[in-house]
């Protein structure tokens, strides 16, 4: 009788944290524990990503309703953060996509409650200002550099973490952000230009 020896499995199955692992067996209890830990970083998310807009809430309800239905696959490769945050951002470029044939509609209330650290009426006004200016240069990029430039100039990811959010390689998220970079500062040159009679 000859043994034969068996090697053990290099990469063994990663483990999956028991709230997680309770959620995708249908657990509600586990899920709304999951939203409770998640839900603000990726509001907070879904706002950067397509600004003060009336739809974040229906947003919101969407990631966590696609998260849901996402579980069961979900293997523990990556962390359920990034997981729900990688949904997050894929609900945010389907609605920037969608939204280029629609005008700019940002929620009053939300840049009022953006600009209320100014210290008095003025700067508020003016914040309130350069935020719509802002969100307007934004909504003139393409989808795929907006999302790429707002994880990686605006929330500081690095090239390679803003690539697994966008299910991109780092290089190409980083190339995607400096494109919109490049983009953002020929706007913001052509309207600081005094105008010109030809």
């Amino acid at each position: 009788m000859t043994l034969v020896a068996v090697a053990p499995d290099p990469d063994p199955p990663p483990a999956i944290d028991p709230t997680v692992a309770r959620a995708r067996a249908g657990d509600r209890d586990a899920f709304a524990q999951l939203y409770h830990q998640h839900v603000d970083r990726v509001y907070a998310r879904l706002t950067r990503l397509v600004g003060p807009v009336p739809e974040r809430d229906d947003l919101l309800q969407q990631t966590f309703l696609q998260v849901h239905r996402g579980l069961p696959r979900f293997r523990g490769d990556a962390s359920i953060a990034t997981f729900i945050h990688r949904i997050a951002v894929n609900v945010a470029l389907d609605h920037l996509r969608a939204g280029r044939r629609r005008p700019l509609d940002l929620d009053d209330a939300a840049v009022t409650a953006m600009a209320a650290a100014a210290p008095d009426p003025a700067a508020r006004a003016a914040s309130r200002q350069d935020l719509a200016r802002v969100f307007a240069l934004l909504g003139e990029l393409t989808p795929e550099q907006r999302v790429a430039f707002v994880l990686i100039a605006i929330e500081g990811l690095t090239a390679r973490e803003a690539g697994d959010l966008l299910g991109a390689t780092p290089d190409a998220a980083k190339q995607r952000a400096l494109a919109a970079r490049r983009a953002l500062l020929a706007a913001l040159a052509a309207a600081d230009r005094p105008w010109r009679k030809p």
